[in-house]
């Protein structure tokens, strides 16, 4: 069920947005431009030449290396020659987002199990207008799998989940939609689908019975909508204060195993029961406690300005630390709460509010607070949510490589526990190397990586030296890498020949740069994990 955009090149924002029209007096212009750059590089799939990002936004090429130097600052892209490149770090601006929704966290447990349980592909989605984005996704690994990814934006009219978001739209938003849809038939703007069926398949009056029809059965029926194959089932889950849609449980599946209608007699009664738990959990759910608020940001952009000059956008950095206020327990904030949190002065932080709710990203609630768009997710979430470990430590490994001058790996423990797999290497520029390809499978105790990986060492400052046991000559030290929990789940090593360095010079010189890469590498991995599986391989 693959249901990849047919789109050669990033399309505009998704959806009509406000910055389309004239910005506000007190809107931070370098702000727009900053964002507009981040959404270009996550429509391009993480990757984009700067000389493509002048041309899509329309900016000076001066100004887009200003940016790109400045995101690059914040860690939020690496430039790789003339690319520019979304780093995980910049999906700390998603996860603000979904912290401070705390749907993912209190229920992609649920939505885990179902998957399980129905062997198929299970879906959470949020309204983000006249469209939908998923907030979480448990996959299915099969040859046609669901190429959708958290943070994806889909057009209502074309989903299950759509219909039942439809069932709440005000008058003035279903004119919106109707607007959009003139506007943009063919659905250019929502670059993650492919083009819809010919207009005789259905109709806009098709979508509103439709919706009629979902609420009424409290459920939704997506036949064929997204592409040819591809079927889902949908049913809402309600926040229990409201009795408003809180986030929609979606059921994908193909038509080679299940057609609509065997949707819905088969699946549909597991899924409402899925749903009523999930519907339980949030009422049983705690207030959420806050947890710390970042610390130094408005310090850490000053010093950066003073050390970058011209280089560095102080304003866009102080813009987009507004959004890292945000979190679990702190989904709503007034502005003073956002000076607080961010160090920034109260006319700054209001400048940012007022910039980003003219964007879409942030909205003004009924409390005089400020909240989250699901919009937040289109700064790079997407294309890094099924991101994995090989691929966050790769870029860090070849940095270890080019400062040491050694070949760097990266390997885990095989399911049966005795091997070790190779799953990233950088290789070194000599003459005489270690060469041992990414996939290679080496029994762990003769390893340096296996040492780590078999005793499970978490201890500060850990590591192993192998001394030529696995072969003559060959000489490694490695370091553990922890997930979130604080468990080693890898290994980072670094290979030399004897002739080059004593233990004592690989123990002096090689390990501090190794435990600094390893805790880079944890940094980014931890980030990228909060709310999306890393898979280790």
């Amino acid at each position: 069920m693959s249901a990849k955009t047919t789109a050669s090149a990033p399309g505009p924002a998704p959806v009509p947005t406000p910055e389309a029209g004239q910005a506000p007096a007190e809107a931070v212009s370098p702000l727009i431009r900053g964002v507009a750059v981040l959404r270009q590089l996550t429509e391009a799939g993480g990757t984009m030449s700067l000389s493509a990002l002048e041309r899509t936004t329309g900016l000076a090429r001066s100004t887009v290396d200003r940016i790109t130097a400045t995101l690059t600052r914040m860690g939020y892209v690496r430039l790789d020659g003339r690319d520019a490149i979304l780093t995980p770090h910049v999906m700390e601006l998603g996860n603000a987002y979904l912290a401070a929704l705390r749907l993912p966290a209190l229920l992609s447990a649920r939505a885990d199990r179902l998957a399980d349980d129905l062997d198929e592909s299970v879906s959470l989605a949020v309204a983000d207008r006249d469209g939908i984005r998923f907030i979480h996704q448990a996959t299915r690994r099969r040859a046609m799998s669901l190429s959708f990814r958290i943070g994806d934006l889909l057009p209502a009219e074309r989903t299950a989940p759509g219909q039942l978001f439809a069932t709440q739209w005000t008058d003035e938003e279903w004119r919106a939609w109707r607007a959009r849809r003139t506007r943009d038939p063919r659905n250019r703007d929502f670059p993650t689908v492919p083009p819809p069926p010919p207009q005789s398949a259905w109709s806009d009056e098709d979508f509103t019975r439709r919706a009629a029809r979902a609420a009424e059965e409290n459920c939704a029926l997506d036949d064929q909508l997204i592409e040819p194959g591809l079927v889902a089932v949908s049913v809402p889950v309600r926040d229990p204060r409201t009795a408003r849609i809180a986030c929609v449980a979606n059921v994908v599946s193909h038509t080679s195993r299940h057609t609509s209608a065997d949707l819905r007699e088969t699946l549909l009664p597991r899924l409402r029961l899925a749903v009523a738990t999930m519907e339980e959990d949030l009422r049983r759910a705690p207030r959420p406690e806050p947890g710390p608020s970042p610390a130094g940001l408005a310090t850490w952009t000053g010093a950066s300005k003073q050390e970058l000059g011209r280089e560095f956008i102080e304003s866009l950095a102080r813009g987009l630390t507004v959004l890292a206020a945000f979190d679990e327990g702190r989904a709503e904030l007034t502005l003073t709460e956002v000076a607080k949190a961010t160090g920034l002065a109260r006319a700054t932080a209001r400048r940012a509010l007022i910039t980003y709710e003219h964007l879409g990203l942030v909205t003004p609630t009924p409390h005089r607070t400020f909240a989250l768009t699901p919009q937040v997710l289109s700064l790079g979430f997407p294309p890094l949510s099924r991101t994995s470990l090989p691929r966050i430590a790769a870029p860090h490994l070849t940095t270890l490589t080019d400062a040491i001058q050694e070949t760097t790996s990266l390997a885990v423990l095989t399911e049966r526990g005795d091997e070790i797999q190779y799953t990233a290497r950088a290789t070194a520029n000599h003459v005489m190397s270690v060469d041992i390809a990414v996939g290679t499978r080496l029994p762990a105790p003769s390893t340096s990586l296996g040492r780590l990986l078999l005793t499970d060492h978490a201890a500060a400052g850990a590591h192993a030296l192998v001394d030529e046991e696995l072969e003559q000559g060959v000489r490694a030290i490695a370091v553990p890498i922890h997930d979130r929990d604080g468990r080693v789940i890898a290994a980072l090593n670094a290979a030399t020949h004897v002739a080059r360095r004593t233990a004592e010079e690989c123990v002096h010189d090689i390990l501090p740069a190794l435990l600094s890469t390893a805790s880079h590498i944890e940094t980014d991995l931890h980030t990228a994990a909060r709310f999306t599986h890393v898979p280790l391989t």
